[in-house]
């Protein structure tokens, strides 16, 4: 028999019983019934129940043990009876009787169970990672993790793409975040930077003739942590394809993302063909680049209604409307606390009216609205008896994020949410360039390395602000999976693109040298976009914070507690790397 284990405790079936067995595994619980001491072991694969007689010298070695030791047993498969079976377990039909224990790990006492979630702190679970990682739900999410991956490389093989690596040590790169970066122990007062992404590789290998490249690929940038961001480090699917347009980087992308949820989904119905939404469409009709199509409402632009109007809480200000239908049974507290919600996203209050069964118009701000607004808003926002309407008023962006959120929130409040299904969509038609309203300076609004709609003509001739670039991201349910874009690779118009930004010539050969250098030896039109794998786990696993699906994650201030970095270095290693420390004003 092998050493340790001639099944795992995952195997074990009725059609087992009368066998000699050895298992090895975790004490996950015990229980004492009578004097009968009923263990149940855990592993990898499963758990199964282990049965110690009093007297015996496996019940003296089982009592002993902490929860959490690893133990090996030896022991016959008996059946538990039709009354004792237990259908949560796929061996719940049978249970071991152990004769012989060897302990092969105790465990200390525990810093919080393993067996339950018992709502143990964040900061504890890090600091114990290894510990967390056990317990049956983080344990699959991250087989969960181990699959959509695997999953991903055999499609995307499938789909004629070839897995490529890119270095990990590489040169910095104004790229939008802040990099991490790598003192050189050779090249004293130089550093590498690690990659926020392979973009520029992925690029090169384009222009090195290879066609379709993908990789999992590990991002680094030191940013700050959210529920959907991990700080540090990150994967993303990273794809880029020679000789496409648009539409040519969606359709396999489509295809991965369709057949990855309804695999690993749980049965949640994916929607698909996704939608292509404009950018501007989505942040008029969503408040939101990021929108959730599972809330069936839509916000509305009436600014023109209120242009003129004497009520001053609208007046000369972006105004736009939520209507929701079927509220007529809805009592006061449903207005009041939306309104509160609206208030907790940073508005100052949420103007509502409700339209009754004779088409009249109730609420705080009813007396306000003359016939002509009446009349207005019923035929621009399709109203009917029982509608409610919602108003937020201010900046545009600040209105389009209040009322997006309110867009979602009242949806979900008033019946009017999809459960159980998974919306995508693409956003397209990004602006290329946006302006700073405090500086007034033009900048790029996303990805500098974009394809402008209309090439050198429309950076030539058009407004900065009216220029669309031929940028992408994929959208589901509300969260942002990535971004991707058809790449400027013609050298004279990615110079004019970024002088519009500001850089002069002189700047971007320097800061793009290896680049511009490729592009002037032949680069062929491509493009492509990098879902974060992150993202994808965190959507199928339906768990609200991304760290959650990572094994060793950093806490949101960016540490690892159960390793302990970053740490500090002595003097003999500062000096190797011909690094000085000097700390801010007052620390330590």
């Amino acid at each position: 028999m092998h050493r340790y284990r001639s099944h795992t405790c995952g195997e074990l079936r009725a059609s087992d019983v009368g066998t000699d067995v050895r298992l090895s595994g975790w004490l996950h619980n015990r229980r004492d019934l009578g004097g009968i001491l009923f263990i149940d072991l855990r592993d990898h694969y499963g758990i199964t129940q282990l049965v110690a007689r009093p007297g015996t010298a496996a019940y003296e070695a089982l009592d002993k043990q902490t929860k959490e030791s690893v133990v090996r047993v030896d022991g016959k498969v008996v059946s538990r009876g039709a009354e004792n079976i237990n259908a949560d377990l796929p061996t719940g039909e049978i249970e071991v009787e152990v004769s012989e224990v060897e302990v092969l790990g105790a465990s200390n006492p525990l810093p919080f169970t393993i067996n339950t979630d018992d709502g143990v702190n964040e900061e504890r679970r890090l600091e114990y990672r290894f510990l967390d990682l056990r317990r049956e739900r983080m344990h699959r999410n991250i087989m969960l993790r181990t699959a959509v991956i695997s999953a991903i490389r055999h499609k995307m093989v499938a789909l004629g793409f070839n897995e490529m690596a890119t270095p990990i040590l590489t040169a910095t790169s104004p790229e939008g975040a802040r990099d991490f970066v790598v003192p050189s122990r050779l090249h004293p007062g130089k550093f590498y930077a690690l990659p926020q992404a392979p973009q520029q590789f992925k690029q090169l290998l384009m222009i090195s003739g290879f066609d379709r490249y993908f990789q999992i690929a590990p991002c680094f940038r030191d940013e700050d942590a959210r529920a959907d961001r991990s700080p540090g480090e990150f994967y993303q699917l990273d794809v880029e394809m020679s000789f496409v347009e648009q539409e040519d980087v969606f359709q396999p992308i489509e295809k991965l993302m369709t057949e990855l949820f309804e695999e690993f989904g749980g049965g949640r119905h994916v929607t698909s063909p996704f939608p292509r939404i404009p950018f501007r469409e989505a942040m008029l009709k969503y408040g939101s680049d990021k929108p959730d199509l599972r809330a069936r409402l839509e916000l509305v632009d009436i600014t023109d209604v209120f242009a003129d109007s004497e009520f001053k809480a609208f007046a000369g200000k972006h105004v736009r409307a939520l209507p929701v239908p079927s509220v007529q049974d809805q009592p006061r507290r449903f207005f009041d606390s939306l309104g509160d919600y609206a208030v907790e996203q940073g508005a100052k209050g949420l103007a509502w009216i409700r339209v009754g069964e004779d088409m009249s118009f109730t609420g705080p701000i009813a007396k306000f609205l003359t016939e002509e607004n009446v009349k207005t808003l019923t035929e621009r926002l399709s109203l009917a008896p029982g509608h409610a309407v919602f108003f937020g008023a201010g900046e545009v962006d600040e209105v389009s994020k209040i009322m997006g959120a309110v867009r979602v929130e009242a949806a979900k409040r008033a019946g009017h949410f999809e459960e159980n299904v998974f919306r995508f969509c693409w956003i397209v038609d990004f602006p290329m360039y946006e302006k700073d309203e405090e500086t007034g300076k033009i900048d790029f609004s996303h990805n500098p390395f974009s394809m402008p709609q209309g090439g050198m003509k429309d950076l030539e001739e058009k407004d900065p602000l009216d220029i669309l670039a031929w940028q992408y991201d994929i959208v589901c349910n509300g969260v942002e999976l990535s971004s991707g874009a058809i790449r400027n690779h013609e050298p004279d118009i990615m110079l004019k693109a970024f002088e519009i930004a500001g850089y002069d010539r002189d700047t971007v050969e320097h800061e793009f040298a290896g680049m511009l250098r490729a592009f002037r030896f032949g680069a062929p039109p491509h493009g492509g976009i990098a879902p974060g794998v992150d993202r994808i786990v965190m959507l199928l696993a339906d768990e609200p914070n991304i760290r959650e699906t990572i094994a060793f994650p950093l806490n949101g201030n960016a540490q690892d507690l159960m390793m302990g970095a970053p740490t500090e270095l002595d003097e003999s290693r500062l000096k190797e790397l011909h690094i000085a420390i000097r700390k801010p004003v007052g620390d330590k």
